[in-house]
């Protein structure tokens, strides 16, 4: 107290009395700022504990990567001391791990910006014609990892959809031949407790299917790989689209080489879109831009080009040259085409094959590598005129569509008892009810909706009687007047397009591929995901293209003959592919034996044709 009176007193020195108010003054900001840095470094450390984990876990990623790279690495010794692999190969695969080595962003969170449609050609009004449907299942959840730049490899893909494949092939098998112990039960042959024991196999097993499928599309979803399925759609669909219009509109139109291709094919409207998509792979093999002659169509008489876009800007009829009929010269100008059918000499390029130059990438994103690349065709040929864009956008209001949806094709009317049998209502809606269960497995609830189009007015007015619980969307006058006596109509040509329209932008479609309505459905239908080959349940025919070359299977397991029906199959021979029963068998041909029969349908896989097509270089 004495030394504050002295220092603060009236006799004190002013200097010193300066001095000891700096000095305190001094101690409090050191206080402040040792508080201050205190409570700052705690943040940092919580701060830096958040970014320790993330780098962890980008750590852990680059390690897996690294894995991966060092098998690839492996591999590729291992081909280079048999002498196995070429140089472009090699070069490849050091391009990518220099990529990988100068671009480090590994993690989930630097992943780039989710694309908002899968084509955007379209307008986005459509909602899904030649584009992503609006509220369509956006397969790039959020919060769902992704490995951005990574890219899985063939064997990988190959495989998962192969899983998927005898998934439902294994329960084909066990529902059919418990399906008919049950029948025999019933008949009386064994007791009602055995009855009842099969019954419950069979609920038991059903649900079990679901599971493993919806554990399959949950392993798709969130394996990583989902970003470069779409980015690959996308990039290789605005590659073959790029080269359509490069082909359809040449510089010099009067001195292009042309093929005349004529709409008027006596069939119906699925059968003469597969006319045109024919006409058009020719034209795309021998670089001739194709003229599309459909004055007087019998649909609609004004032509294509009132309804559709034109097939070119620029080049609009065969000119004033001497037109030859197929096969032509190499030096003629203008060729016209046959139909498939009286095609003589067939070409390799015929479906079902692929360009070589496109197989590798096609045969590692999708499961059916054919239904894409006539999904492309339709694609660029089925570009709506104005007006039928409002008629599709105005029809989708009206009827009030929403999803999730199943589309439905029943076919009656000329088709039944001539090209297919006949199928009841309760067959189709089988199928349509497990889709459904498939989505609850979880235990979610999902409103129950499906798109119903068919030839038979009835056929709607009884699926809305027999399944109040659906909400079954479909117009009964659409379908009269898709009745034999007024299916050559403006009007009926308009409903038409639009059930096709609708049943490819359907979640899930449900029909008979023995219907080319069906088909094309299921083709356009590939243009709106990066690979929609499982969107399917056939009741008749597995998918093929009228007037195709040999559908050919490879076998990857032998297989004994369990009777006198079936085929003898040594791993790798070839199998030519006559339809599956959907009983767990499939019915061809060895051509090794030249022996028709049955066999397993798992023990066989997919053989993708290829033919050496244009490759359009620098477009």
């Amino acid at each position: 107290m004495l030394l504050v009176r002295q220092l603060f007193g009236a006799s004190a020195n002013s200097w010193a009395r300066a001095l000891i108010i700096f000095v305190l003054a001094w101690i409090g900001l050191v206080y402040v700022f040792v508080v201050k840095l205190t409570n700052t470094q705690g943040q940092q450390a919580a701060g830096e504990s958040e970014l320790n984990a993330r780098r962890i876990s980008q750590a852990l990623q680059m390690l897996e990567h690294t894995r991966q790279r060092n098998e690839e690495l492996k591999q590729l010794i291992d081909e280079l001391m048999s002498d196995q692999l070429d140089k472009q190969s090699a070069m490849k695969l050091v391009q990518r791990l220099e990529n990988d080595a100068l671009n480090p962003k590994l993690a989930p969170e630097v992943a780039g910006p989710e694309p908002e449609s899968m084509f955007e050609s379209a307008p986005a009004d459509l909602r899904g014609w030649n584009n992503v449907a609006e509220g369509a299942p956006n397969d790039l959840e959020a919060g769902v990892p992704d490995h951005g730049e990574f890219e899985p490899s063939l064997e990988y893909e190959f495989t998962r959809r192969r899983i998927q494949t005898n998934i439902a092939e294994i329960w084909n098998f066990f529902s059919s031949e418990l399906g008919k112990v049950r029948k025999a039960v019933a008949a009386g042959h064994a007791s009602a407790d055995l009855e009842e024991s099969i019954n419950q196999v069979l609920l038991q097993g059903a649900e079990h299917k679901r599971s493993l499928l919806s554990d399959m599309e949950r392993m798709r979803q969130s394996d990583g790989y989902e970003a470069w399925r779409h980015k690959e759609a996308r990039d290789l669909s605005d590659l073959v689209q790029r080269r359509l219009h490069h082909l359809q509109n040449p510089s010099d139109c009067q001195n292009a080489r042309k093929l005349v291709c004529k709409l008027n094919k006596g069939c119906g409207y699925g059968c003469q879109l597969h006319h045109v998509v024919y006409c058009f792979i020719v034209a795309y093999a021998t670089e001739r831009t194709l003229i599309l002659k459909s004055r007087g169509w019998r649909y609609h008489k004004g032509g294509w080009e009132e309804v559709f876009q034109p097939v070119s800007n620029s080049c609009h009829d065969a000119g004033t040259a001497n037109t030859y009929n197929w096969p032509g010269k190499p030096n003629t100008q203008v060729l016209v085409l046959p139909i498939i059918d009286s095609l003589m000499p067939r070409p390799p390029y015929l479906p079902l094959a692929v360009p070589e130059d496109l197989a590798p990438r096609l045969k590692r994103l999708h499961g059916d590598p054919i239904v894409w690349w006539v999904g492309q065709f339709l694609k660029y040929l089925l570009r709506p005129q104005p007006t039928t864009r409002d008629f599709l956008t105005s029809g989708m209001r009206n009827l009030g569509w929403e999803r999730p949806i199943v589309g439905v094709h029943v076919r009656r009317t000329d088709k039944v008892g001539t090209e297919a049998a006949c199928h009841s209502v309760e067959e189709y809606m089988t199928y349509v009810e497990d889709y459904y269960r498939t989505l609850e497995v979880n235990g979610s609830t999902v409103a129950r909706r499906i798109f119903l189009a068919s030839d038979d007015a009835q056929v709607i007015e009884e699926a809305r009687r027999k399944y109040p619980q659906y909400q079954i969307i479909g117009d009964p006058e659409v379908a009269r007047m898709a009745s034999v006596s007024t299916r050559y109509t403006d009007t009926a040509l308009n409903g038409i397009i639009l059930d096709i329209h609708l049943l490819s932008m359907s979640d899930h479609l449900v029909c008979t591929f023995s219907s080319q309505v069906c088909r094309v459905a299921y083709e356009i239908m590939q243009t709106m995901y990066p690979d929609a080959a499982h969107r399917f349940k056939s009741l008749d025919d597995i998918y093929y293209y009228g007037g195709q070359n040999a559908h050919n299977r490879r076998v990857v397991i032998a297989h004994k003959p369990r009777t006198h029906e079936d085929l003898q199959l040594r791993v790798g021979d070839l199998v030519s592919v006559a339809g599956n029963h959907w009983d767990g068998n499939s019915k061809g041909k060895n051509t090794r034996t030249n022996q028709g029969g049955l066999f397993p349908s798992f023990k066989v896989e997919e053989k993708v044709d290829t033919a050496k097509l244009p490759l359009y270089a620098g477009i």
